[in-house]
């Protein structure tokens, strides 16, 4: 990138510094001399509301330099919803796709990339560069908002498609919460999965299978608890009797603390199973969890004053 000062392109613009669009700044960041000769030619740009060919060239110089300038990437979107020529999917494709894999943990690049989908209006070839991302980071907040966007905005609830890369994902690290919470948003964010009795009981068995290879991941019983708070038809004796074979507190080995914690709080609402509640809190506090016992504790003065805290 040349000095615009010098580019007979630039000849007939009058650039803006930052001492004059802010006179005394109160913490002056010291730019390198490229970013703020360039900066300089967008403010002019952007008070003559000048949206061209030679703009968009001029906000890609500054996002290379800086691609964490959320106001260049605004006036960018601006200048090519406004250009007949320009394209918004090989902006998608050609430009943003490689940059997206070179910042991984930018969110200005995510904002600009749904208002390029949304204004496309085609989720094609997003799945497939999704792929891409998460190789690169399987639990990527950034990858993951954006896709929980596009399950939103192109309604794709209980998407056959998105329910088998979850799938994919779990079955190579049963522990990616990530992948968890997306499988709940697919089925069950749209607000009527949970009331889909055979959808709720499928997916209860699908927690609990993935509970069975790791009984100390958190992830599945999440998503267990959340089915039995809020699903349709599901059989909570059910899910005790599967709860209990990992919580042993019938002199068994305790193979998850998770178990003793959600009978914990099933047992604690029934006077009758208060003495087992009793039993899985104190297991908790005082050898499989101690580093949260005042937590445990709190619980466990809940259930013998006759109030269930979960």
């Amino acid at each position: 990138m040349g000095k615009y000062a010098d580019s007979p392109e630039w000849a007939d613009v009058v650039p803006i510094s930052q001492q004059e669009h802010m006179p005394a700044p109160l913490a002056q960041i010291a730019y390198t001399d490229e970013y703020a000769e360039a900066m300089s030619y967008l403010r002019a740009t952007m008070a003559s509301n000048e949206l061209s060919e030679r703009v968009l060239a001029l906000t890609e110089d500054i996002i290379r330099l800086n691609p964490s300038h959320y106001t260049v990437w605004l006036y960018r979107f601006r200048t090519l919803s406004a250009l007949p020529t320009a394209s918004l999917t090989t902006e998608l494709t050609t430009f943003l796709n490689p940059l997206s894999l070179r910042h991984l943990k930018n969110y200005q690049i995510w904002h600009h990339r749904q208002l390029l989908v949304s204004a496309i209006g085609s989720y094609e070839g997003e799945a497939e560069f999704l792929v891409d991302m998460f190789a690169k980071d399987a639990k990527n907040y950034h990858v993951w908002s954006y896709r929980q966007w596009l399950v939103r905005h192109f309604k794709l609830f209980h998407s056959a498609s998105e329910l088998a890369f979850t799938e994919q994902l779990i079955g190579e690290d049963v522990r990616n919460n990530s992948a968890w919470n997306h499988r709940w948003h697919v089925n069950f964010a749209d607000g009527d999965g949970l009331s889909d009795s055979g959808l709720v009981a499928k997916e209860l068995e699908y927690a609990m299978g993935k509970i069975e290879l790791a009984a100390q991941n958190e992830s599945a019983w999440n998503y267990l608890r959340g089915l039995l708070a809020k699903g349709a038809g599901v059989e909570e004796s059910k899910v005790v009797q599967f709860a209990v074979k990992y919580a042993g507190l019938d002199g068994g080995e305790v193979k998850s603390t998770h178990a003793l914690d959600l009978l914990a709080s099933i047992y604690g609402k029934d006077p009758a199973k208060k003495e087992s509640a009793v039993q899985a809190l104190e297991l908790l506090a005082d050898k499989y969890d101690p580093i949260r016992a005042p937590y445990w504790r709190y619980r466990l003065a809940m259930v013998n004053s006759g109030v269930a805290a979960s």
